[in-house]
């Protein structure tokens, strides 16, 4: 046969989409197994033409997992963001929304058993380290997709599924603020750099003459603002001491302005060259840690916030995401202890996704 034949399930996984694979049915090492991602998705053409990712970068991500050796998980999620129009693939940040669809497919894969009525998994995100407790619907002891939660970005409503995210404080820098400071300013605006979950730069929108409530598309067609807030990126990743970012998808990037329809601050998150239709999971709890950070650019966006645990909602291009946060501010700084998302993810695709044989012999 020319071609090699590889199962996979296929997820939207709260707003974003992608392959689910098992680590056993892929290629150990780094460099074939991103060769073979890049085929299976069609990397390399604007509309992934010749494979199954969808065009844009919420629907070239990948998910592959494995049981855990880790006493504190049961699955173990690695995470893998194939590029749209470049022929690469990144491991180095993770997909919250991706991770949606985590626990679900542990189940349909065989890798977890469920139990009556619902059945928590815990979930290491390899890529970070970070721990996710999710809790999945298992009625009868099957996944069930059906139920009443809306989410903002995805038609329809499904079954819930709780994440709770532990220990992703210093996910990737390993520091709450990786350049030691509250607020940097970099180039003539002022930003907060931290890492909460996902390393974010964090911006005042009006700092680039912005609302923060602009459409993905007239930010994405900003030009201006595009080049200045990539100059800022990169110089932030050199202060967080993640070297070079110039090629890489992290930090991410994220503006900020007053709330529009009633949430606590309304928000762009970049991935980094582009707007977030919606909003990451990830990139969620690292801006609702910002607003409760004493300090931060983002402190002042928010007139009251509640006692721990509270919740603050973001409002994004296609509606809302609630965080529930439990904080705690210690010497004017921030320890967060938890946060929670809901979710909801559903199985689209059951089958083999075909690679060429000269990909992986």
């Amino acid at each position: 046969m020319s071609q090699r034949a590889i199962p996979f399930l296929l997820f939207r996984g709260g707003t974003s989409r992608g392959p689910y694979f098992r680590m056993d049915d892929l290629p150990k090492d780094r460099e074939t197994l991103a060769d073979v991602l890049i085929a299976a998705l069609g990397s390399g053409h604007r509309y992934n033409i010749d494979g199954i990712g969808g065009g844009v970068a919420v629907t070239t991500k990948v998910a592959i997992l494995t049981r855990s050796q880790d006493p504190r998980a049961d699955i173990d999620y690695l995470f893998a963001q194939v590029l749209v129009e470049e022929r690469r693939v990144d491991f180095r940040p993770t997909c919250g929304n991706i991770l949606s669809g985590v626990g679900p497919a542990a189940i349909e894969m065989g890798l977890f058993e469920a139990q009556p009525g619902e059945t928590r998994i815990r979930i290491r995100a390899v890529n970070t380290g970070a721990l996710v407790d999710a809790m999945v619907q298992t009625p009868a002891g099957t996944v069930s997709y059906e139920g009443r939660l809306a989410i903002d970005g995805v038609p329809g409503t499904s079954a819930p599924i709780q994440l709770s995210f532990r220990e992703t404080v210093g996910s990737v820098t390993g520091s709450l603020l990786p350049t030691g400071n509250p607020r940097d300013l970099i180039d003539g605006i002022e930003v907060t750099c931290l890492d909460v979950a996902m390393p974010v730069v964090i911006a005042r929108a009006e700092a680039f003459g912005l609302t923060g409530a602009e459409t993905p598309g007239a930010l994405d067609a900003n030009a201006a603002f595009a080049a200045r807030r990539e100059a800022v990126r990169i110089e932030a990743g050199k202060r967080m001491g993640m070297g070079d970012v110039a090629g890489s998808v992290t930090p991410k990037f994220a503006i900020l302005g007053p709330p529009c329809r009633g949430g606590s601050v309304s928000a762009r998150y970049f991935m980094p060259t582009t707007c977030h239709p919606t909003m990451a999971v990830t990139g969620a709890q690292c801006i609702a840690a910002s607003l409760l950070l004493p300090g931060s650019v983002a402190a002042d966006l928010v007139e009251e916030v509640a006692a721990s645990p509270t919740l603050l909602r973001l409002e994004h291009p296609s509606g809302h995401i609630d965080v529930v946060v439990d904080y705690e501010l210690v010497d004017g700084g921030l320890r967060m202890r938890s946060a929670g998302i809901m979710r909801t993810a559903r199985l689209l695709v059951r089958g083999e996704v075909m690679v060429p044989r000269a990909v992986w012999p």
